[in-house]
């Protein structure tokens, strides 16, 4: 009876543990709801990223959920990244969300469609502050239907 109480009392600290352990690389992450499940090309999104740490080494990914109403298998973005101290770096970046026969890449389920797509590997971040991402569309139709919303995340690399 005793071992049954201590098992029972100690299975949500373990369980707590190992969720904390298992998030500890995140170094920030946030995601971006489209109005109507349609991305404007007039709708930025932006995100600030307050960067501590100089010494890691970081991977940045954006998430991106489309559904059916998506006409493409592709997406075009123009990625704007201003450091604390001003400096811009424009990226034009072109990811595949599906193959040729309009097979989704990532996971799913019903309608929802969820890829992760890599921007940047092995990032330093010189400069602890604010880092600011901006991201619109590239596509060459103005209202971008079936884009669910669109996120990123910094993640620490293991050392």
């Amino acid at each position: 009876m005793i071992k049954e109480t201590t098992r029972i009392t100690i299975l949500p600290i373990i369980i707590i543990f190992l969720l904390t352990a298992c998030n500890s690389d995140i170094i920030y992450t946030d995601s971006v709801t489209m109005p109507q499940q349609t991305w404007s090309l007039s709708d930025i999104v932006d995100f600030t990223a307050p960067i501590d740490d100089t010494t890691c080494i970081s991977d940045v990914y954006f998430t991106i959920r489309t559904g059916s109403e998506y006409p493409y298998r592709n997406i075009f973005l123009f990625v704007t990244t201003t450091s604390p101290d001003g400096n811009k770096m424009t990226d034009t970046l072109e990811y595949y969300l599906a193959d040729e026969k309009g097979n989704w890449f990532g996971r799913g389920a019903g309608d929802v469609h969820e890829l992760n797509l890599p921007y940047r590997s092995m990032v330093f971040f010189p400069r602890k502050g604010n880092y600011n991402f901006t991201i619109r569309h590239g596509m060459r139709i103005g209202d971008l239907k079936g884009v669910y919303d669109i996120g990123i995340s910094i993640r620490e690399l293991n050392r």
